[in-house]
């Protein structure tokens, strides 16, 4: 298992992954997600790599004030393994490298499964309105 840098042959893997687990939305085109990220902090999207297969991925970005996780995706055969808590550590990882002090994430409603996951890694919900506007349709 290697957990490495997002490459652009990786992206019809990932985009699987993530329809697979559950991330994509029909308002949000994961090939156009991709190819944004691919413009701002590219060093910041890992994927995990088995036996030259991608079973596990995560966005990471920085904007000075706060560190975001995003997209963290792991195939339903590697549950369980430590492979999530390794991709939020790498993530972790590469955003404290960038002196961020904090790292958020979002949780859709009808994700609570992973609320504990989180938890168990020291993520704590807080008290904030999430608000968000499109400025690009995809």
């Amino acid at each position: 298992m290697e957990i490495r840098s997002f490459e652009d042959t990786d992206t019809e893997a990932v985009v699987a992954l993530w329809s697979a687990a559950g991330l994509t939305r029909p308002w949000n085109d994961p090939h156009e997600d991709v190819r944004r990220k691919q413009t701002v902090q590219p060093e910041m999207f890992f994927v995990a790599e088995d036996s030259g297969r991608i079973v596990g991925a995560v966005m990471a970005g920085y904007d000075g004030h706060r560190g975001w996780i995003n997209y963290l995706a792991v195939g339903d055969d590697q549950r369980g393994t430590g492979l999530g808590r390794a991709l939020v550590e790498r993530a972790e990882g590469a955003l404290l490298a960038l002196g961020c002090p904090k790292v958020q994430l979002q949780v859709r409603p009808d994700n609570t499964g992973v609320v504990d996951f989180y938890e168990h890694l020291g993520y704590a919900p807080y008290e904030a309105v999430s608000m968000g506007k499109r400025l690009i349709e995809d």
